[in-house]
């Protein structure tokens, strides 16, 4: 019977489950959305606690649906959102308790990480040449964080968002535009064919990220009615590019590779953009992308950094 390598991740928008082989390869990545009713931005730390706790379950289900002749291994969860001894959301514990009573139960290793670590251990899944150092960002619904990832690996944040976080600039100016929470693609379809102004300001604060002030600019023209709603989208995404080039211009990295993911990151619109914009203007960036399907929250980079735990302590030996 094969060995797997279970990753569980309880975000604040999906429930995941995925499993890697005892080669680290992806055998399946299961997750669940919430759901949010229309005109609602997302659900309260309690409420996305309680649909953890009834959807967990099902995803779990579905993954051992499409690993049948395996056994578990070992097993990974994220257990908070970041790196720190100060970082905790609740819903993160919904993931953690059903970790460890299964590690229990089925009497295997059980190791810990971090939603964001996972988010660039997933990102790294088809990016196998790319190596530190380099600079990874992470733009989400609750991050928008740009780290540099030195020769050891280590984390060394450099900006953030001030104020308003990429993803909750793009769900917020969505479901004012009466699309469905998560808004991203639904506001990415309705921004095609349009041409951006760069009508919305990029401001940086100390070297951060400032988008309360696009929000607020972005609200008046959906409430005057004047501007067309698809040229409000495609001016939400032209900012957004423009912004986070604009903090890479203002940062000494550590190199030109720069590593991109995140909900947001999945963008086939954002992406082009951003690649087309910096080619234009000669930027020496050269940009790698997770995969779009493994870009929003999901369990496959947990799942990788378990079995890479698991080989670093037993060095590739299931005898």
């Amino acid at each position: 019977m094969h060995k797997f390598f279970l990753g569980i991740d309880t975000s604040a928008y999906t429930t995941s489950c995925a499993a890697v082989d005892s080669e680290g390869q992806l055998i399946t990545s299961c997750r669940q959305l919430f759901p949010v009713e229309i005109g609602q931005r997302g659900l309260r730390q309690s409420e996305a606690v309680f649909a953890h706790i009834r959807q967990l379950p099902f995803v779990f289900e579905d993954l051992l649906s499409k690993i049948a002749a395996h056994s578990v291994a070992a097993i990974c969860v994220s257990d908070r959102p970041v790196d720190g001894k100060d970082s905790y959301m609740p819903v993160f514990q919904v993931g953690t308790a059903f970790a460890k009573t299964l590690s229990l139960v089925l009497k295997v290793p059980l190791y810990t990480t971090t939603h964001q670590r996972g988010h660039l251990a997933a990102a790294l899944i088809g990016n196998i040449d790319l190596q530190p150092p380099y600079t990874f960002i992470h733009l989400s619904g609750g991050t928008t964080d740009f780290i540099a990832i030195d020769n050891d690996d280590s984390f060394k944040p450099f900006a953030y968002a001030r104020d308003l976080h990429v993803g909750q600039l793009i769900d917020r100016v969505g479901v004012a535009l009466s699309l469905p929470f998560p808004s991203g693609r639904h506001l990415e379809t309705l921004a095609a064919g349009y041409e951006a102004t760069s009508r919305y300001p990029a401001i940086l604060q100390e070297g951060n990220c400032c988008f309360s002030g696009v929000e607020a600019q972005a609200m008046r023209d959906i409430k005057q009615g004047e501007l067309n709603k698809g040229q409000i989208a495609k001016e939400i995404y032209d900012v957004i590019v423009r912004m986070v080039l604009k903090v890479l211009n203002n940062h000494v990295l550590p190199s030109q590779n720069i590593l991109i993911t995140g909900g947001v990151a999945s963008s086939k619109l954002l992406r082009n953009m951003l690649l087309s914009r910096s080619n234009t203007r000669r930027l020496p960036y050269q940009f790698y992308f997770g995969q779009a399907s493994l870009s929003g929250d999901n369990a496959a980079g947990v799942a990788y950094i378990g079995f890479k735990k698991w080989e670093e302590t037993n060095y590739g030996n299931f005898d």
